[in-house]
């Protein structure tokens, strides 16, 4: 089954190593469940690596940029036995996973030398999606997402099982950014407060992988954004592109897209039809303002020596190559996706503003005119009732919205209807910009989070506590 997926070179054991051959390919050493169970040890270190062509201090999960790429299937068993060898604490927080609290604790450490194992099973109904597993140990998620702790997951479902979806070819590119020469040292105070960004981008630990796939055939693409505060501004250019999927799951159907903008947390499918004229075609990173440009360009040459701060450029994360295949005929785009039904009215609505906080002992980024507090909940919920959000930024920088354990749909922006309906747990939010998203919070009960998933925002206090009871 899936004999068409993840195009270049895999290798099923975690501790594989990296072969020659696979170079300027996207590397994917992939654990899949066997018999109901996925099982492995993810042993977090500090290492050696050679990065954009420099040896590089860097934090990896079983040796690798990124960790090893997860797959199971809804109803599996997860054992993952986190070693901790860092010399700080860590834990694990499963993006885009339905999952209770008590097992995706982002309230758990993990010390150095210690190991613990999480077990839990995928719920049966839970849907085909593209997640992602990074630390989430408040006060130095940021340091360790930068560092490069992060892996793919993938959830096989219904998606999987659409006839045209079985022929395509498939490959993922989850994207990091990293300082090579300086990293993981700390960003400089700039770098800090908007949040660090790498002048290195990579594409599933590669510069500008190779994906080759058949004149007439089909590729699925999954994209992670696994950047601790890059927002990408993504385009194939020359080429159509189809957003299948977003970050919870499959739309209702192909939806054609000039851009894709993906901030930190967020993932997309997309499906390319192979019926453009041979040849290579560039997957780009165009320049997006996260609402810093002016300032970063007034820092003139100052800003290289600034660590964490860089200039937004068009850069280049992977090269899409025809190659000769054996269709005679392309192969059809679906017509049909998932359904996705709108959730009713809400029974409550909620405002959560977010700000810069500034003196009162406060961090430096709040949710309500507070601080995150370890020892406080912010917010109450019940299980099963349906919520409108209304995320208002009051900062004239981007703040990316994550929400824990339930998914939502996001119903409005600026008091227009959103055209897409989709299922998402992170949502791009620009600056004085205001969001509205609908929430039913299913199956489980316990304290969760929300936050900014600007990492250094989250550790500077964008963050609140959720109690569903």
């Amino acid at each position: 089954m899936y004999r068409r997926q993840f195009l270049g070179c895999l290798a099923v054991a975690a501790s594989a190593p990296l072969v020659s051959q696979c170079a300027r390919r996207p590397i994917v050493n992939r654990v899949s469940s066997q018999d109901g169970l996925l099982e492995l040890s993810l042993t977090a270190q500090a290492e050696r690596q050679t990065l954009a062509g420099q040896r590089s201090r860097v934090l990896a999960y079983n040796g690798q940029v990124p960790g090893p790429l997860l797959e199971a299937r809804a109803g599996d068993t997860v054992r993952l036995t986190l070693i901790n060898q860092l010399e700080t604490p860590t834990n694990l927080h499963y993006h885009g996973l339905h999952l209770s609290p008590e097992t995706d604790n982002v309230f758990r450490e993990v010390a150095p030398g210690e190991r613990y194992t999480y077990e839990f099973q995928i719920p049966s109904n839970h849907p085909a999606v593209t997640a992602w597993y990074h630390p989430h140990y408040h006060l130095d998620v940021a340091r360790q997402v930068f560092g490069g702790l992060a892996g793919p997951i993938i959830i096989r479902g219904d998606l999987d099982e659409i006839p045209e979806l079985q022929q395509a070819d498939e490959t993922l590119l989850l994207l990091q950014d990293f300082e090579p020469t300086r990293q993981p040292a700390e960003p400089s105070s700039l770098g800090k407060k908007w949040g660090r960004e790498g002048s290195s981008l990579l594409a599933s630990g590669q510069h500008n992988p190779v994906i080759t796939m058949p004149q007439n055939g089909l590729l699925r693409l999954r994209l992670i954004n696994a950047s601790a505060s890059r927002i990408y501004q993504l385009q194939l250019q020359n080429h159509p592109w189809f957003l299948i999927a977003t970050d919870r799951g499959a739309i209702s159907a192909p939806t054609p897209l000039e851009t894709l903008r993906l901030s930190p947390g967020e993932r997309a499918d997309l499906l390319i039809a192979g019926q453009q004229a041979p040849g290579d075609y560039r997957l780009i990173s165009l320049p997006y303002d996260r609402g810093m440009s002016d300032m970063v360009s007034s820092l003139g040459t100052a800003v290289e020596q600034m660590s964490g701060v860089v200039q937004p450029v068009e850069t280049t994360l992977a090269t899409l190559r025809y190659q000769s295949g054996t269709y005679a005929e392309p192969l059809p785009l679906p017509q049909k996706l998932i359904s996705v039904e709108p959730l009713p009215a809400p029974d409550h609505t909620r405002e959560f503003v977010l700000n810069h906080g500034i003196g009162g002992g406060m961090n430096g980024f709040i949710i309500n005119g507070k601080s995150f507090d370890m020892n406080r909940v912010d917010t109450k919920v019940k299980l099963n009732q349906v919520e409108d959000w209304q995320i208002v930024n009051q900062a004239s920088i981007d703040h990316p919205f994550h929400l824990h354990t339930n998914r939502f749909q996001v119903i409005e922006r600026n008091g227009q209807p959103e055209t897409l309906l989709s299922w998402k747990d992170t949502v791009s939010i620009k600056g004085y910009e205001t969001v509205t998203i609908r929430v039913r919070f299913e199956d489980f009960v316990g304290r969760t989070v929300y936050h900014c998933h600007i990492l250094d925002h989250e550790d500077q206090g964008m963050m609140g506590i959720l109690e569903i009871s």
